[in-house]
């Protein structure tokens, strides 16, 4: 039998390189996307073949919805050549960035970009790639905490996320009928360098983190990867149009 197939989204770092890493780990090859730092990414894909894995890595802003057509015709290039495929089986929109401002404060300019990046780039680059996601395969979209607590500065980038969380049970009730699940993973705060590595770098913020957290401390990259890469086994085959945040129990 095949192995599965992942797409992943933003996958040469942070929690997209995390969760490539574990579904590595759980005998799944990767297709993983990169904006701008290809090494970086060929270093993730060296790291996945380390671990007896194929996987190669495609460019890809998805800020730029027109160039998703000719996305998705390097994705099927790729299974035809590498895997001798025609479909991949998951599906995992993680790419993006964080802004902080004030709601008083966002420019137009800014919340563009976040609409494009985070909620116009998951709803047509998932459609342009309905055609090569297998009948039975899994969608997770990345979603966050913020959207079920607010704190000042994240009014845009919490509102495109909450989009996307409604978005995926649309997602669900229409791809349904394919056997496709859509999920989302909302997660908390997390050191990475994800906002110029807010969390991680400054202390303060991370302390107090903590302490609004049940579990005593801010998630890092390992509390999200597993998570995603748990979503797509089959275990988890009759989880559908579901928001799963793994934030450790912050603002109860």
């Amino acid at each position: 039998m095949s192995s599965k197939i992942a797409v992943v989204t933003g996958g040469n770092r942070g929690l997209g390189k995390n969760t490539v890493l574990h579904l590595a780990q759980k005998g799944v090859d990767i297709i993983l996307t990169y904006r701008s730092n290809r090494t970086e990414a060929e270093d993730v894909v060296s790291e996945v073949r380390q671990m007896g894995r194929k996987a190669v890595a495609l460019q890809l802003d998805v800020a730029e919805s027109k160039s998703f057509a000719d996305f998705a015709k390097s994705v099927a290039q790729e299974l035809s050549v590498n895997w001798g495929r025609e479909q991949f089986d998951y599906l995992v929109n993680n790419a993006g960035i964080g802004i902080h401002a004030p709601f008083a404060e966002t420019t137009e300019e800014q919340f563009d970009q976040l609409v494009n990046i985070h909620l116009k780039g998951v709803y047509f680059l998932t459609q342009k790639l309905l055609p090569f996601i297998a009948d039975g395969g899994r969608i997770v979209n990345i979603s966050t905490g913020l959207a079920r607590f607010a704190l000042p500065g994240y009014s845009a980038y919490a509102a495109m996320k909450g989009g996307v969380e409604v978005l995926t049970r649309y997602m669900a009730k229409e791809l349904g009928a394919r056997g496709i699940a859509v999920n989302v993973v909302a997660p908390g705060a997390i050191e990475t360098d994800f906002g110029q590595g807010l969390v991680r770098d400054n202390s303060e913020i991370n302390k107090f983190i903590a302490s609004q957290t049940a579990l005593g401390r801010v998630g890092l990259p390992d509390d999200i990867g597993g998570v995603i890469a748990s979503l797509l086994s089959e275990d988890n085959r009759w989880i559908n149009a579901q928001r799963i945040e793994a934030s450790g129990g912050m603002f109860l």
